[in-house]
Protein backbone atom coordinates (compact mmCIF):
# COMPACT_ATOMS: atom_id res chain seq x y z
CA UNK A 1 0.00 0.00 0.00
CA UNK A 2 1.43 3.38 -0.97
CA UNK A 3 1.40 6.58 0.93
CA UNK A 4 -1.54 7.91 -0.97
CA UNK A 5 -3.82 4.21 -0.78
CA UNK A 6 -4.05 4.78 3.07
CA UNK A 7 -5.69 7.63 5.09
CA UNK A 8 -2.51 10.31 5.34
CA UNK A 9 -1.33 10.22 9.07
CA UNK A 10 -2.50 6.20 9.32
CA UNK A 11 1.29 5.01 10.24
CA UNK A 12 2.76 2.11 7.54
CA UNK A 13 3.31 -1.06 9.39
CA UNK A 14 6.54 -1.16 11.47
CA UNK A 15 8.73 1.96 11.48
CA UNK A 16 7.59 5.43 10.68
CA UNK A 17 9.37 6.94 7.51
CA UNK A 18 10.54 10.36 8.62
CA UNK A 19 11.49 13.03 6.55
CA UNK A 20 13.56 15.59 7.89
CA UNK A 21 14.42 19.09 5.81
CA UNK A 22 16.90 21.66 6.91
CA UNK A 23 19.60 23.64 5.42
CA UNK A 24 17.61 26.51 3.30
CA UNK A 25 18.30 29.60 1.67
CA UNK A 26 18.13 31.80 4.45
CA UNK A 27 20.69 33.45 6.37
CA UNK A 28 20.29 30.62 9.31
CA UNK A 29 21.67 27.82 7.07
CA UNK A 30 24.30 26.82 9.32
CA UNK A 31 21.80 26.82 12.17
CA UNK A 32 19.37 24.68 10.50
CA UNK A 33 22.27 22.31 9.80
CA UNK A 34 23.38 22.27 13.38
CA UNK A 35 19.69 21.46 15.04
CA UNK A 36 19.21 18.53 11.97
CA UNK A 37 22.40 17.05 13.73
CA UNK A 38 20.94 16.87 17.45
CA UNK A 39 17.37 15.29 15.67
CA UNK A 40 19.02 12.61 13.17
CA UNK A 41 21.23 11.90 16.41
CA UNK A 42 18.47 11.34 18.90
CA UNK A 43 15.93 9.88 16.74
CA UNK A 44 15.51 5.93 17.78
CA UNK A 45 16.11 4.10 15.02
CA UNK A 46 13.89 1.43 16.47
CA UNK A 47 10.96 3.27 15.49
CA UNK A 48 11.44 5.77 12.55
CA UNK A 49 13.57 5.05 9.34
CA UNK A 50 14.86 8.44 8.55
CA UNK A 51 15.35 10.04 5.24
CA UNK A 52 17.68 13.22 5.67
CA UNK A 53 16.58 16.00 3.20
CA UNK A 54 19.02 19.04 2.66
CA UNK A 55 18.12 22.35 1.03
CA UNK A 56 21.37 23.70 -0.74
CA UNK A 57 21.41 28.01 -0.45
CA UNK A 58 21.01 27.84 -3.99
CA UNK A 59 17.48 25.98 -3.14
CA UNK A 60 18.37 22.83 -4.83
CA UNK A 61 17.46 19.89 -2.90
CA UNK A 62 19.84 17.62 -1.42
CA UNK A 63 18.72 13.53 -1.15
CA UNK A 64 19.98 10.25 -0.91
CA UNK A 65 23.43 9.39 0.45
CA UNK A 66 24.52 11.68 3.43
CA UNK A 67 22.63 15.09 2.47
CA UNK A 68 23.98 16.94 5.95
CA UNK A 69 27.64 16.02 5.46
CA UNK A 70 28.11 17.83 2.04
CA UNK A 71 25.95 20.99 3.22
CA UNK A 72 27.63 20.77 6.49
CA UNK A 73 31.18 20.68 4.23
CA UNK A 74 29.99 23.20 1.71
CA UNK A 75 29.41 26.21 4.33
CA UNK A 76 32.26 24.81 6.48
CA UNK A 77 30.67 23.89 9.51
CA UNK A 78 32.14 21.42 11.55
CA UNK A 79 29.41 19.64 13.14
CA UNK A 80 29.51 16.28 15.32
CA UNK A 81 27.50 14.03 12.44
CA UNK A 82 25.72 11.05 12.85
CA UNK A 83 26.90 7.89 10.69
CA UNK A 84 26.41 8.44 6.98
CA UNK A 85 22.78 7.96 5.62
CA UNK A 86 23.74 4.58 3.93
CA UNK A 87 25.24 3.09 7.29
CA UNK A 88 21.21 3.82 8.96
CA UNK A 89 19.46 2.19 5.87
CA UNK A 90 19.32 5.23 3.74
CA UNK A 91 19.50 4.49 0.00
CA UNK A 92 20.77 6.03 -3.27
CA UNK A 93 23.88 8.59 -3.96
CA UNK A 94 23.59 11.82 -3.06
CA UNK A 95 22.14 14.07 -6.05
CA UNK A 96 20.97 17.48 -6.72
CA UNK A 97 17.61 18.04 -8.01
CA UNK A 98 16.25 21.41 -9.24
CA UNK A 99 12.15 21.20 -8.57
CA UNK A 100 9.96 23.83 -9.64
CA UNK A 101 9.19 24.66 -6.07
CA UNK A 102 7.61 21.53 -4.72
CA UNK A 103 9.04 18.22 -2.97
CA UNK A 104 11.36 15.94 -4.92
CA UNK A 105 8.38 13.78 -5.83
CA UNK A 106 10.74 10.27 -5.72
CA UNK A 107 10.82 10.95 -1.88
CA UNK A 108 7.62 12.45 -1.31
CA UNK A 109 5.82 9.68 -2.06
CA UNK A 110 7.73 7.53 0.55
CA UNK A 111 7.22 9.78 3.63
CA UNK A 112 4.87 9.53 6.84
CA UNK A 113 5.50 12.59 7.96
CA UNK A 114 7.92 15.31 8.26
CA UNK A 115 9.61 16.72 10.71
CA UNK A 116 11.32 20.29 9.37
CA UNK A 117 14.05 22.05 11.11
CA UNK A 118 14.85 25.14 8.54
CA UNK A 119 14.97 28.12 10.41
CA UNK A 120 14.03 31.65 9.03
CA UNK A 121 12.60 32.91 5.49
CA UNK A 122 11.93 29.67 3.27
CA UNK A 123 11.23 27.19 6.15
CA UNK A 124 9.96 28.52 9.11
CA UNK A 125 7.46 31.61 7.20
CA UNK A 126 4.95 29.37 5.76
CA UNK A 127 6.44 28.82 2.50
CA UNK A 128 7.88 25.38 3.53
CA UNK A 129 4.37 24.55 5.03
CA UNK A 130 2.37 25.77 2.37
CA UNK A 131 4.54 23.07 0.09
CA UNK A 132 3.71 20.32 2.47
CA UNK A 133 0.25 21.13 2.82
CA UNK A 134 -0.13 20.75 -0.95
CA UNK A 135 1.76 17.62 -0.74
CA UNK A 136 -0.64 16.02 1.96
CA UNK A 137 2.32 15.09 4.41
CA UNK A 138 1.69 15.21 7.97
CA UNK A 139 4.47 17.42 8.84
CA UNK A 140 5.70 18.71 12.76
CA UNK A 141 5.25 22.10 13.76
CA UNK A 142 2.76 25.22 13.01
CA UNK A 143 0.90 25.88 9.46
CA UNK A 144 1.13 28.34 6.96
CA UNK A 145 -0.88 31.05 9.05
CA UNK A 146 1.13 30.65 12.59
CA UNK A 147 3.89 30.46 10.73
CA UNK A 148 3.68 33.35 8.44
CA UNK A 149 2.52 35.34 11.25
CA UNK A 150 5.35 34.39 13.85
CA UNK A 151 8.12 35.34 11.31
CA UNK A 152 6.59 38.75 10.34
CA UNK A 153 7.49 40.52 13.80
CA UNK A 154 5.24 43.32 12.54
CA UNK A 155 2.42 41.36 12.01
CA UNK A 156 2.69 39.21 14.79
CA UNK A 157 3.25 41.74 17.25
CA UNK A 158 -0.28 43.22 16.03
CA UNK A 159 -2.13 40.15 16.62
CA UNK A 160 -0.81 40.18 20.17
CA UNK A 161 -1.52 43.52 21.17
CA UNK A 162 -5.16 42.67 19.41
CA UNK A 163 -5.37 39.45 21.94
CA UNK A 164 -4.39 41.83 24.47
CA UNK A 165 -0.97 41.00 25.32
CA UNK A 166 1.47 43.22 26.38
CA UNK A 167 4.12 44.44 23.64
CA UNK A 168 6.73 46.96 23.92
CA UNK A 169 6.23 49.99 21.89
CA UNK A 170 7.47 50.03 18.44
CA UNK A 171 7.15 51.29 14.71
CA UNK A 172 6.66 49.47 11.65
CA UNK A 173 8.70 51.19 8.76
CA UNK A 174 8.77 50.42 5.15
CA UNK A 175 11.29 50.74 2.89
CA UNK A 176 9.53 53.24 0.60
CA UNK A 177 8.69 55.39 3.71
CA UNK A 178 11.94 55.79 4.63
CA UNK A 179 12.94 56.48 1.28
CA UNK A 180 9.84 59.46 1.17
CA UNK A 181 9.62 60.27 4.82
CA UNK A 182 12.98 60.07 6.71
CA UNK A 183 12.92 62.71 8.42
CA UNK A 184 8.92 62.58 9.31
CA UNK A 185 10.13 58.84 10.62
CA UNK A 186 12.72 60.02 12.65
CA UNK A 187 11.18 62.39 14.36
CA UNK A 188 8.32 59.79 14.77
CA UNK A 189 10.95 58.01 16.55
CA UNK A 190 12.66 60.23 18.53
CA UNK A 191 9.05 61.18 20.28
CA UNK A 192 7.43 57.96 20.71
CA UNK A 193 10.23 55.56 21.56
CA UNK A 194 13.42 57.99 22.30
CA UNK A 195 16.45 56.42 22.66
CA UNK A 196 18.15 54.08 22.77
CA UNK A 197 16.08 52.30 20.19
CA UNK A 198 16.34 48.78 18.27
CA UNK A 199 15.85 48.26 14.59
CA UNK A 200 14.95 44.26 12.84
CA UNK A 201 14.20 43.28 10.29
CA UNK A 202 10.90 42.42 10.31
CA UNK A 203 11.21 38.80 8.88
CA UNK A 204 13.93 37.20 10.07
CA UNK A 205 15.74 35.74 13.13
CA UNK A 206 18.86 34.90 14.97
CA UNK A 207 19.30 38.61 15.61
CA UNK A 208 20.21 38.73 11.92
CA UNK A 209 20.42 42.30 10.79
CA UNK A 210 19.39 43.70 14.05
CA UNK A 211 21.06 47.24 15.25
CA UNK A 212 21.68 49.01 18.87
CA UNK A 213 20.71 52.55 18.34
CA UNK A 214 21.88 54.98 20.77
CA UNK A 215 21.40 58.36 19.64
CA UNK A 216 19.93 60.15 16.79
CA UNK A 217 22.91 60.09 14.68
CA UNK A 218 23.28 56.35 14.36
CA UNK A 219 19.39 55.73 12.84
CA UNK A 220 19.95 55.85 9.14
CA UNK A 221 23.16 53.62 9.25
CA UNK A 222 20.79 50.97 11.66
CA UNK A 223 17.53 51.34 9.00
CA UNK A 224 19.63 50.91 5.76
CA UNK A 225 21.44 47.57 7.39
CA UNK A 226 17.84 46.29 8.34
CA UNK A 227 16.44 46.91 4.92
CA UNK A 228 19.02 45.28 3.19
CA UNK A 229 17.37 41.47 4.59
CA UNK A 230 13.89 42.93 4.56
CA UNK A 231 11.49 45.95 2.72
CA UNK A 232 10.20 46.24 6.44
CA UNK A 233 11.38 46.83 9.44
CA UNK A 234 10.81 47.25 13.24
CA UNK A 235 11.62 50.21 15.59
CA UNK A 236 11.17 49.35 19.11
CA UNK A 237 11.56 51.20 22.15
CA UNK A 238 14.93 49.89 24.34
CA UNK A 239 13.90 48.57 27.48
CA UNK A 240 16.14 47.62 30.30
CA UNK A 241 15.04 43.84 30.89
CA UNK A 242 15.87 40.34 31.71
CA UNK A 243 15.17 38.16 28.81
CA UNK A 244 13.38 34.87 29.77
CA UNK A 245 12.36 32.04 27.48
CA UNK A 246 9.50 29.62 27.51
CA UNK A 247 8.95 26.46 25.39
CA UNK A 248 5.33 25.34 24.15
CA UNK A 249 4.39 22.01 23.29
CA UNK A 250 0.99 20.65 22.29
CA UNK A 251 -1.99 21.38 20.11
CA UNK A 252 -5.48 22.35 21.09
CA UNK A 253 -4.13 21.76 24.53
CA UNK A 254 -0.31 23.54 24.59
CA UNK A 255 1.54 23.13 27.60
CA UNK A 256 4.65 25.68 28.67
CA UNK A 257 7.57 24.49 30.34
CA UNK A 258 9.73 26.20 33.27
CA UNK A 259 11.13 29.24 32.08
CA UNK A 260 14.60 30.08 31.56
CA UNK A 261 16.58 32.94 31.67
CA UNK A 262 18.90 34.44 28.75
CA UNK A 263 22.30 35.87 30.11
CA UNK A 264 24.04 37.21 27.18
CA UNK A 265 27.24 37.72 28.02
CA UNK A 266 27.62 40.97 25.77
CA UNK A 267 25.75 44.14 26.11
CA UNK A 268 22.31 42.91 24.43
CA UNK A 269 21.86 39.06 22.92
CA UNK A 270 23.22 39.40 19.42
CA UNK A 271 24.22 36.90 17.24
CA UNK A 272 27.51 36.71 18.37
CA UNK A 273 26.15 36.10 21.92
CA UNK A 274 23.80 33.45 20.43
CA UNK A 275 26.24 31.59 18.50
CA UNK A 276 29.25 31.54 20.04
CA UNK A 277 30.17 29.42 22.51
CA UNK A 278 30.95 30.10 26.22
CA UNK A 279 29.65 33.62 25.64
CA UNK A 280 25.69 33.28 26.67
CA UNK A 281 24.69 31.03 29.27
CA UNK A 282 21.17 29.79 30.08
CA UNK A 283 19.40 30.07 33.93
CA UNK A 284 17.37 26.67 34.15
CA UNK A 285 14.69 27.05 35.96
CA UNK A 286 15.08 31.34 36.06
CA UNK A 287 14.87 32.16 39.39
CA UNK A 288 11.34 33.89 39.51
CA UNK A 289 8.64 34.08 41.94
CA UNK A 290 6.31 31.20 41.83
CA UNK A 291 3.52 33.93 40.81
CA UNK A 292 5.55 35.21 37.83
CA UNK A 293 6.57 31.71 36.92
CA UNK A 294 3.03 31.02 35.93
CA UNK A 295 2.54 34.71 34.37
CA UNK A 296 5.23 33.81 31.85
CA UNK A 297 3.67 30.26 31.49
CA UNK A 298 0.15 31.93 30.99
CA UNK A 299 1.79 34.00 28.90
CA UNK A 300 3.74 31.69 26.82
CA UNK A 301 0.06 29.18 26.04
CA UNK A 302 -1.74 32.75 25.03
CA UNK A 303 0.74 33.94 22.52
CA UNK A 304 0.81 30.62 21.41
CA UNK A 305 -2.97 30.06 21.02
CA UNK A 306 -2.91 33.91 19.10
CA UNK A 307 -0.90 32.90 15.98
CA UNK A 308 -2.69 29.57 16.04
CA UNK A 309 0.82 27.61 16.35
CA UNK A 310 0.83 24.29 16.51
CA UNK A 311 3.54 21.26 17.83
CA UNK A 312 5.85 23.62 19.38
CA UNK A 313 7.14 27.14 19.89
CA UNK A 314 8.91 29.05 21.99
CA UNK A 315 8.28 32.50 23.37
CA UNK A 316 10.61 35.10 24.07
CA UNK A 317 10.05 37.81 27.14
CA UNK A 318 11.15 40.78 28.65
CA UNK A 319 10.96 41.15 32.09
CA UNK A 320 11.62 44.98 33.33
CA UNK A 321 11.86 45.43 37.17
CA UNK A 322 10.24 42.72 39.23
CA UNK A 323 6.93 41.96 37.11
CA UNK A 324 6.15 44.21 34.12
CA UNK A 325 6.29 41.31 31.19
CA UNK A 326 6.57 42.56 27.96
CA UNK A 327 5.80 39.45 24.54
CA UNK A 328 8.97 39.66 22.81
CA UNK A 329 8.46 37.06 20.01
CA UNK A 330 7.19 33.46 19.08
CA UNK A 331 9.89 31.65 17.16
CA UNK A 332 7.71 28.39 15.29
CA UNK A 333 10.83 26.58 14.93
CA UNK A 334 13.15 27.35 17.72
CA UNK A 335 17.01 25.98 17.65
CA UNK A 336 16.67 22.53 18.17
CA UNK A 337 20.32 21.19 19.18
CA UNK A 338 20.47 19.43 22.21
CA UNK A 339 22.19 22.59 23.61
CA UNK A 340 18.94 25.17 22.01
CA UNK A 341 17.02 26.83 25.26
CA UNK A 342 14.14 24.91 23.36
CA UNK A 343 14.79 21.20 24.11
CA UNK A 344 16.42 22.10 27.15
CA UNK A 345 13.39 24.02 28.74
CA UNK A 346 11.63 20.50 27.87
CA UNK A 347 14.48 18.45 29.73
CA UNK A 348 14.04 20.31 32.70
CA UNK A 349 10.05 20.14 32.59
CA UNK A 350 10.44 16.69 32.41
CA UNK A 351 10.84 15.82 28.85
CA UNK A 352 14.55 13.98 27.43
CA UNK A 353 15.40 15.58 24.03
CA UNK A 354 14.46 11.66 22.19
CA UNK A 355 11.13 11.83 24.27
CA UNK A 356 10.62 15.33 22.56
CA UNK A 357 11.31 13.88 19.35
CA UNK A 358 8.62 11.28 19.92
CA UNK A 359 5.79 13.92 20.81
CA UNK A 360 6.63 16.15 17.95
CA UNK A 361 5.89 13.59 15.40
CA UNK A 362 3.12 12.30 17.24
CA UNK A 363 1.41 16.33 17.85
CA UNK A 364 2.32 16.34 13.49
CA UNK A 365 -0.04 12.58 13.06
CA UNK A 366 -3.02 14.00 14.99
CA UNK A 367 -3.07 17.27 13.91
CA UNK A 368 -2.97 16.27 9.81
CA UNK A 369 -6.01 14.17 11.22
CA UNK A 370 -8.05 16.42 12.72
CA UNK A 371 -7.57 18.93 9.77
CA UNK A 372 -8.74 16.48 7.05
CA UNK A 373 -12.31 17.14 6.24
CA UNK A 374 -14.51 14.95 3.95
Amino acid sequence: MTRGDRPSGEARPGKLRVGVIFGGRSGEHEVSLASAASVLAAIDPERYEVVPMGIARDGQWVVGGDPLRALADAAGVALALPAPAADRGGRGALARLTTSGGLPAQVAARLDVIFPVLHGPYGEDGTLQGLLELADIPYVGAGVLASAVGMDKATMKAVFRAHGLPVVPHLVVREHEWAEEREAVSGRVARELGYPCFVKPSNLGSSVGISKVREPGALAEAVAAALRHDRKVVIERGIAAREIEVSVLGNDHPEASVPGEILPGREWYDYTAKYTDGIATVVIPAPLPERVTREFQRLAVAAFRAVDAAGLARVDFFLEGEARIWVNEINTIPGFTRFSAYPRLWEASGVPYPKLIDRLIELALERHVQKRRP
